[in-house]
């Protein structure tokens, strides 16, 4: 392959719904993040990132150009120059689905996949590049490290992956969800965080030592009440799903409400249904545009 030929991905990054978190703050946004846990889902984000002498740089969002600030910080971090990127996802905008952190780390593994042999990158340098990227936009703490492993994770420290770690909940039920717009993430995680802290750390302490699914629901609701985060739409529904029996909660941090099983759809609504992802980013393909390049699927593993 010459140095000149347009290089071209497919990357997917699942939806990330968190339950409960804790806000840490340093100097440094490495070491800044979120404490908590919540879970990935298989409706998220399919980027196509392409790369050569005739593409024209660009950012799009199911059709229409977009500006994402921590896109633009991940692409000045890892110096990636002129890429297209066109993106599709069924998940609204800031609703708790971590479409941003999704944008953010398809961006820096795409790019990667189609960067010259001798400008690849270490998984681990392109997942602290879009967690930093987030951080410094303000849109993110933690979604990011989730999406980066899949499946149901607990974000035991806070942080990039080589210093945060990750545990996870080993189960992978259905999910509902329901979402009636926009929370602005900004907002809160620039405001006094001390009681969501607060509440994020006891929940995250009492999940480690029953670390279910089930479990996981009751601490997410407790959260969102102590918090005093639910809005109104999210309280009606949460009472309806209580009164048939079921456990409901808030996404964090979006107006959604979110619930395993059929725990939704027993309290009389039409929720979006999906399931636990458990593959993390994946780059589904990636190849040239010449005759007789191959598409090799290649899934990124993570460590928890």
């Amino acid at each position: 392959m010459t140095a000149t030929a347009t290089r071209e991905a497919t990357v997917f990054v699942p939806g990330h719904i968190t339950g409960f978190f804790s806000a840490h703050h340093t100097d440094d946004p490495t070491t800044t993040g979120s404490r908590g846990a919540g879970l990935t889902i298989t409706t998220g984000v399919e980027l196509h990132v392409r790369r050569g002498p005739t593409v024209t740089p660009e950012i799009k969002l199911n059709g229409k150009s977009i500006s994402i600030e921590a896109v633009d910080n991940v692409i000045d971090i890892l110096e990636i120059g002129d890429i297209n990127v066109t993106a599709q996802t069924a998940l609204p905008l800031g609703a708790g689905f971590g479409v941003s952190g999704a944008m953010t780390l398809g961006v820096a593994f795409g790019s990667n996949a189609v960067a010259a042999e001798t400008n690849t990158r270490a998984e681990s340098a392109l997942i602290t590049a879009a967690h930093c990227a987030e951080v410094r936009a303000g849109t993110g703490l933690g979604d990011v490290v989730a999406q980066a492993r899949g499946g149901f994770p607990i974000r035991v420290e806070p942080g990039a992956p080589h210093v945060g770690q990750l545990d996870g909940i080993t189960a992978t039920p259905r999910v509902e969800y329901c979402s009636f717009g926009a929370v602005s993430t900004e907002s809160v995680l620039n405001a006094n965080t001390d009681v969501l802290t607060t509440a994020g750390e006891q929940a995250l302490k009492t999940l480690q030592a029953t670390p279910t699914a089930t479990q996981f629901m009751t601490l997410a609701y407790q959260f969102g009440v102590e918090t005093g985060l639910l809005t109104s739409e999210v309280q009606e529904v949460i009472a309806d799903v209580h009164t048939t029996g079921g456990t409901a909660a808030m996404a964090m941090l979006g107006n959604t409400v979110f619930a395993l099983g059929d725990d939704l759809s027993a309290a009389g609504y039409d929720p979006v249904v999906c399931q636990i992802h458990n593959g993390g980013v994946t780059i589904q393909q990636q190849g040239s545009n010449r005759v007789g390049d191959q598409c090799n699927p290649q899934t990124i593993e993570h460590s928890s």
